[in-house]
């Protein structure tokens, strides 16, 4: 049963074991089904009003946290295709995990419309460390718009990008479930012609410059 599209600062994550064996094509049917769905929808800063529809879709098996992201926008783009570059300008998305609620460490992953990602370690009152490429390369990615960079576009677009968030990488070890984990999500695009930044909970200012952990919410893994 589909957890109801509303938006909520708890999130009951469910365990689908059966997730790593399947299709990109199966996989994002049984997010939309099975999985915890939200909007992301808040806009952090008003002089930025536009508000492109997004939405994510949840679930995670024993090895991975996948997260299946839909896009409505009137621009795309997407320049940025190396690894750890500038992605948030680009059509993006966005998500902060922290993996030990009682840990202050934050892991911020970023993707644009084709997959590229950019991935850092945040601690508070800490410099920002950046994640390894290789290290992110361990993510699953499946975009929608394919993997070749383009100038920004102008019309109508729907897109999704399909993640999958290997738990080690954060990590988290073994399978004893349900474990709480905090975090937020996030959109964001900052060169286009109409740049924006949202999040699934409300942040004072702009991704991806804000790391504010009181505003984080529940992700209890069942």
């Amino acid at each position: 049963m589909t957890t109801q599209f509303n938006n909520s600062d708890i999130l009951a994550v469910p365990c689908i074991s059966e997730l790593d064996d399947m299709s990109p094509d199966n996989l994002i049917t049984t997010l939309d089904d099975r999985g915890v769905r939200r909007t992301i929808e808040y806009v952090t800063d008003p002089k930025f009003p536009y508000r492109p529809l997004t939405t994510f879709s949840m679930a995670h098996s024993n090895r991975y946290i996948y997260i299946d992201f839909f896009v409505r926008c009137n621009f795309l783009r997407a320049v940025n295709y190396i690894t750890n570059t500038a992605v948030y300008e680009d059509s993006a998305v966005a998500a902060m995990i922290q993996p030990n609620p009682g840990d202050s460490t934050v892991y911020v992953f970023t993707f644009n419309c084709i997959g590229t990602v950019s991935g850092f370690i945040l601690r508070p009152g800490h410099d920002d460390v950046a994640i390894e490429p290789e290290i992110l390369g361990r993510i699953q990615r499946v975009a929608s718009c394919g993997s070749r960079p383009f100038q920004e576009l102008e019309g109508l677009f729907s897109w999704n990008i399909l993640v999958g968030i290997p738990l080690d990488l954060l990590g988290i070890y073994g399978d004893s479930w349900p474990m709480e984990i905090k975090g937020n999500f996030f959109k964001c695009a900052t060169a286009t012609s109409q740049p924006h930044f949202m999040s699934w909970l409300p942040v004072d200012g702009n991704f991806p410059y804000t790391l504010q952990p009181d505003r984080f919410g529940r992700m209890i893994l069942d």
